[in-house]
Parts: C-alpha cells; structure tokens; sequence
C-alpha cells in the first residue's frame, strides 16, 4: 500500500481521536476544571500535530499521482506502439489519419499515416461500410479479428492466426465415416462359378485397398458387396479435389472383363457422435443408390448434398423380386385405407397421366373409391387428346377430380401414390402432401435432395425408361381379371414417350412391359393418335432449332423469344430433334412456360451428365434427360446462369 495512503489512514484515527477529546473536556467542564483545562491543551497539541501531518499527506499525495498519472501515460503510450494490436484510425474518406507500428507491420508498410485505405488493405472497405462491428479477415497470411468502432472510426487488429491454425486442425481431425457399396454385386456375381467370383473379388479389394493406403483410409470388408471406411474430414477434402477417382477406376477396370460393375458411397460428415455420423453415412448411400449408384453422395450439416461421379446409365436389374413384393405391399396399403388419391407433377405428361390411370387399375380392383387429381387447364395437346378419349369411357373420367375438390373431400386414414415424380414442390397439389400423412411414391427418376416426408412406400428405379413402365409391372403381380384397351393404351402411350417411341433408355424389361400392355390390347395406332401435333407446333419448334447456337464443343443452346409462351412438352421436344443433330453432345432449349416461368430441357447422348448440370440450376432428371422452372425475369438471365452451370460441371472434370 502507498505510504501516502497508510497516512490518509492515521489522518483519520487522528480525527476520531480529537472528537473524542473534545467531548470529554466539554463533561470536565461540568466536572473538574483542571482537567477540563489538561484536556483542551491536550486536544490543542493533537490538532496542530494534525494541521502538520495534512500538510504532509497533501504534499506525498501530489507526488504519488503525478508519478502515477506519468506509469499511466507511459503504459499508454506502450500499449499504443508496442503491444500485438493492431491500431488503425481512418476519416469519412477512408484516408489513415493514425496507425500504431504494429499495423504497419501487419501490412508491411513502413508508414500508413495519409494514405488510403484502398490502397493499402482495400478487403476492408466493404465491413466498414456495412458497419459490421466485428469480422475474420486474412492479411498476409495472417487472421486477425477486426473489431469496428464505427463512431469513432476506429479500427482494432488482433491476431488469431494461431487459434485459426488450432481450429482448422481440430476440423480436419473430425471422424468421417463412409460406406462403399458394389453396384449390382449379387445379380452379376449369380452366374459366376466360384474361381470368375474370387478373380472379380481379389480385383476390386485389390483397387479399394490401394486407393485406402494411397490416402490413409481404414477399410474393412462388412460383407460381398459392402466396405466400411474411416477416415478424417482432412481426407475427405482430398478424395473430393480427387473427385473420387476410384469411382472410374474400378468401372474401367472391370468393365475390361465386360462386368458392369460400379461402385456407390454415401459419407457421412459434420455431425457430433459416430452413432450419427454411421446414419448419415447410410442416409447418403441411399440417396446414391437413388440416383442409379455409380457415384458419390456427401450429406452436409446445412442439409444439401454434393455428389460426384454419375457418369453411366443405371444398370437394369434383371430381377423382378422387388417389383412383387412392391406390388403386395401397394395392394395391402390400398386395401388398408378408406379413400386413394393419385397424383402426378404439374403440367403431368404421358407418362404422369398413363401411370396415374395404371394405378387407377390397381385400386379399383380392390374396390376402394380412388380419385385421379388433374388439372385440365394444365395439361399439353397430347394429353388432352387422350382425355378426350378418356371421357368418352364414364367409368375412368368418373374417377378424375380437380385439386380443389380433392382438398374439400374428408382426408382421414386416405392414401396418396405420388407417380413420376418425388419432390412435393413439383405435384400438381402440394397442399395435399402436407395434409395427408400416408403416402406412396413411385418414380423412375434419380433421386434428388428434396423428397416426400415419411413416405410408407418407395419404388424408384433409375434404370426403367418410365413410371408407366413400373406401374405396368406391379400390375403384372395384381389379381387381374381384364385390363381396358384404352388403360393399356395410355400406359404404353408413357412409355412410348419417354423412351421416344423405344430409342432411348430402354431395357429388356421395358420391351417386356408393351409386350404386356399389347396383350391386353393396346392400341399403337391410338398411340400415334395421341402423339400427332399441329403445323403451328411444328413451325414453333423450326424456329427454335434455327436459333441454336454451339457452346463448348457439341453442346447446343437454343431460346425461345422473351415474350413467347411454349409448353413443357414442345421444349423437350426440340431439346430431342437437337440431340439427333451432326456433333451434337448434349442439347438444352430454354423458353418462358404458361406459368409464366422459364423452363430449361437438357439432353444428352450420355457423355455429359445433363442431370448435374440441371441440378446447379435446382432442377433434376436422369443422365441423359432432366429439366428444371426458374423464377428469373429474363431469359438471358437463365442463359448465363445455364452457361455458369456448363463451365462449372466441365471444369469439375464432369462432376459435380
């Protein structure tokens, strides 16, 4: 404790102790006067050694805070010039009007004072003008914390290059769990004798354990078709700037054999315990398998998912196992619930309208009250061709019914089939989905990030060329007694059309289904019928194809004008005329639809992925053949974002 405080103590003792004498020769007074009279020289004695003891006290204490007040300025100024903090003081102008040296330093200048801002650290305008109070910022591979006082345009710089380098480890070191899966391995493996299934085994341990070593993954084989791998976040950042090469490497060294044989991987990242992080690990292969396998699947934390690879077709599973027991699982959900509700996508094509009507089959034959949703004013020329015919048959047109009437009919324990489609934005009502919590999906597209909630049933098959397809194989394993010629027709019709009359993505099962659908009496010609189009649509499309231009080597690009309307169905249509072009890859066709947004159809002749490509622009599809609805204003606007969706797939090594 200072001295001149120890005496501030004494003054004070002092003080108390004259009070006290004071009062005692005022009773002396009354008392005994000699002692009231040694009592008052006392006291007076005492107060002239306390005059003398203040005078003192006020001396030292003038000292002690001008010594202190000269610590303090200097500290100051030490804190100032000498401390890791960075000092910047900057005017309206954004001109350094002050700087400690250790900003100096930071930016390596000599002197900062005068000059600006934005020639010295101009990454710092924009926080300042968007007055964000504290940010991260990198100078010369050093993180600072800045810290803005923006009233006094004052400027503070700490650095945390070293808790950076601490945290950017402990992220890398995060535990990453990811699961390998053999496409197909059970179908190809079947006809295999037991030495073509070692030889196939050894060969692909062989390449798995190489790739595990060459970045040190732990795998360990779980089953014949099924690894498991550990690894950290640090190494998952080098299969991704790798872009899972193993995926090609074990397609094109198996392939030599002519084994179709493909890998799947679904990893899992970013969550807190492993139990979680082994879920998400599933959780993405499935989504993999999905999507037609042959490619990766990373789930993140915000819920998006990166994928890489998807380069081949889906793999048609010879095997109709699923498709029976799919089949006695959809006619049991049927018989369990009180009311059916079928829907497709909006603007439904054939194969939408064709699935619906094929599920429509299936219901009445366990004589449930069963209501197809559509809406007639969103419909192509084709397809109101066939509901034309459609009406003309009461027993069928009974049965449609208009989303707002199905949103007024009673929902309790009632069963929605979603066909052709699984994202809940894209159904004809998606009011309905939210509503109704039973719900069966049947689709034959990839699988995308966005799907329906808790489904009960889920059939989807990448490899078959149609939903029509699907639906005419479960109605293969119902008890049958007839089929109507015109509900045959039109799930051929979705066939027809999807496989652009049996030309693309078909299979064996594919020509297996219209054998079925022409034994019970489809009708080709009605087919055809259904099909055939107008002169104006035939200029229409003329004129979209006489606008295209060629954008990196084989992929075509044409618009329609900005205030022209085309529907869905013409736009895909020219996106196929392109495809059958001389030197042509791929083919994309925007224009403005009837809902007045801008539609983009991709196709490709299978060397470039249409379906990652239309996924960066939120949309979806197969391969060879996807699309995606955009809100922007203009089509130019499209235009460059498609263009910016190209680069990036091509620059990504045709992935995504």
């Amino acid at each position: 404790m200072p001295i001149f405080l120890r005496k501030k103590r004494i003054k004070r003792i002092l003080i108390t102790f004259l009070s006290l004498m004071m009062i005692l020769s005022i009773i002396c007074i009354f008392y005994n006067w000699w002692l009231a009279i040694i009592n008052i020289i006392v006291t007076i004695s005492f107060y002239y050694l306390l005059i003398k003891a203040d005078k003192i006290f006020q001396v030292e204490a003038e000292k002690y805070i001008s010594s202190l007040s000269y610590r303090v300025k200097k500290v100051g100024d030490e804190a100032l010039l000498e401390m890791p903090i960075g000092i910047l003081l900057i005017n309206d102008d954004y001109t350094i009007e002050w700087a400690n040296p250790y900003m100096a330093s930071c930016l390596k200048e000599n002197s900062l004072i005068g000059r600006s801002l934005y020639d010295v650290a101009d990454m710092l305008i924009p926080i300042i003008k968007q007055e964000i109070e504290s940010e991260k910022v990198s100078i010369y591979d050093h993180q600072y914390r800045m810290v803005y006082k923006k009233e006094e345009k004052l400027l503070y710089f700490f650095d945390i290059t070293e808790q950076a380098i601490i945290e950017k480890k402990y992220e890398n070191e995060k535990p990453v769990i990811a699961i390998v899966y053999l496409d197909n391995y059970d179908e190809i493996t079947q006809a295999m004798d037991d030495r073509e299934r070692g030889t196939l085994n050894s060969r692909v341990t062989s390449l798995l354990n190489e790739w595990a070593n060459h970045f040190g993954i732990y795998l360990k084989r779980v089953s014949s078709d099924r690894y498991t791998a550990f690894l950290n976040k640090e190494i998952l950042h080098e299969l991704e700037k790798d872009k899972f090469s193993i995926l090609d490497e074990v397609r094109e060294s198996i392939v030599k054999n002519n084994i179709p044989l493909t890998l799947s991987i679904g990893v899992g990242v970013g969550l807190n315990s492993l139990p979680e992080i082994g879920a998400s690990a599933q959780s993405s292969l499935d989504l993999a398998l999905g999507r037609g396998g042959d490619q990766v699947a990373i789930k993140l934390m915000n819920g998006r998912v990166r994928f890489y690879g998807g380069k081949t077709n889906p793999m048609e599973k010879r095997t109709r196992v699923r498709a029976r027991v799919i089949s006695h699982a959809l006619g049991e959900l049927i018989q369990e619930s009180s009311r059916i509700f079928i829907m497709g996508h909006k603007y439904p094509d054939m194969d939408a309208i064709g699935a619906s009507i094929g599920v429509l089959k299936i219901a009445q034959i366990y004589k449930k009250e069963t209501y197809v949703i559509l809406n007639e004013q969103e419909i192509d020329s084709g397809v109101q061709k066939l509901l034309q015919e459609i009406k003309a048959k009461s027993d069928i047109y009974d049965h449609f019914i208009s989303p707002q009437g199905a949103m007024d009919l009673n929902i309790n324990n009632a069963l929605l089939i979603i066909v052709d489609t699984h994202k809940p934005s894209l159904v004809i009502e998606e009011r309905l989905v939210d509503r109704i919590e039973r719900i069966v999906v049947i689709d034959h597209h990839r699988r995308s990030e966005e799907f329906v909630r808790n489904p009960l049933l889920v059939y989807m098959e990448p490899y078959a060329s149609s939903t029509s397809e699907l639906v005419t194989e479960l109605l293969e394993y119902q008890p049958l007694s007839k089929i109507d010629i015109l509900e045959a027709t039109a799930l051929l019709a979705g066939i027809i059309v999807d496989t652009k009359s049996f030309t693309l993505r078909t299979g064996s099962r594919t020509f297996d289904a219209a054998s079925f659908l022409r034994s019970k009496g489809a009708d080709t010609v009605l087919v055809q019928k259904f099909l055939r189009e107008d002169v104006d649509t035939y200029i229409k499309r003329a004129k979209l194809i006489e606008k295209v231009e060629f954008y990196n080597n084989g992929i075509a690009i044409t618009k329609g004008e900005p205030d022209e309307i085309l529907n869905q169905v013409l736009i895909a249509q020219t996106a196929d005329i392109l495809l059958t072009m001389e030197d042509v890859e791929a083919a994309f066709v925007i224009s403005r639809r009837p809902d007045d947004l801008i539609g983009i159809s991709a196709r490709s002749l299978g060397n470039i992925n249409v379906q990652l490509i239309m996924e960066e622009l939120e949309g979806g599809g197969h391969l060879t053949n996807a699309a995606t609805q955009l809100y922007e204003t203009s089509i130019e606007e499209v235009e460059q974002r498609l263009k910016e969706a190209i680069d990036k797939y091509l620059e990504g090594g045709k992935e995504k």
